[in-house]
């Protein structure tokens, strides 16, 4: 099946039927995708990372996972994986984050502002936007808890593949943070099967 291509540092929504399969595509590699689910029947059902932690009893995420609503059902199952590294403990970047952590950088309004537009067609506002699962972005844990951010350890043309698990609206972006892409900005491609 045929690609689209999300551009670099920008966004899309797209509609994901129960039982259809999501391949997110790294392209060139090093370049992480930021991915939202909301239920169509009611888009306050919403992905949830605490949920997912606390019935995966796991926060390193791959294939036979699967990642949980708000409201406890399940909303995707990741199928395939080429990377095994992903992260869902940090927000979508935003013009706050661009002012925080790259205050010598032009702003731009991250994967926040990209998705709130891309999903506000559905009545999704800013402030129903929760963390995101951030495909092959690299957050290493220490043993103190401290995190940092690394660049991916995605090759090019690294995949991970999701199953719905209900009918959703999803939400997903090429990454617009210095610190999550290694300093360049690439290009991300999807598949719906």
């Amino acid at each position: 099946m045929k690609l689209t291509r999300i551009e670099p540092r920008s966004g899309t929504a797209l509609l994901l039927d129960k039982g259809q399969s999501l391949t997110v595509v790294d392209p060139a590699g090093c370049q992480v995708a930021d991915l939202l689910a909301f239920s169509r029947d009611d888009v306050r059902e919403v992905l949830s990372n605490g949920r997912t932690f606390d019935y995966e009893e796991m926060i390193r995420l791959s294939v036979g996972n699967r990642l949980w609503s708000n409201r406890s059902p399940p909303m995707l199952e990741i199928i395939e994986d080429t990377v095994g590294r992903h992260d869902f403990l940090l927000t979508p970047c935003s013009r706050d984050t661009f002012r925080h952590f790259y205050p010598d950088k032009p702003e731009h309004r991250g994967c926040f502002g990209n998705l709130a537009e891309a999903l506000a067609p559905w009545g999704i506002a800013e402030d129903d936007i929760p963390v995101a699962f951030n495909c092959f972005m690299n957050v290493p844990v220490r043993f103190d808890g401290k995190i940092s951010v690394d660049p991916p350890i995605s090759n090019p043309g690294a995949k991970i593949t999701f199953r719905a698990e209900m009918d959703l609206i999803i939400g997903l972006t090429a990454c617009s943070a210095y610190a999550s892409n290694g300093g360049a900005f690439k290009p991300i491609d999807y598949r719906i099967e």
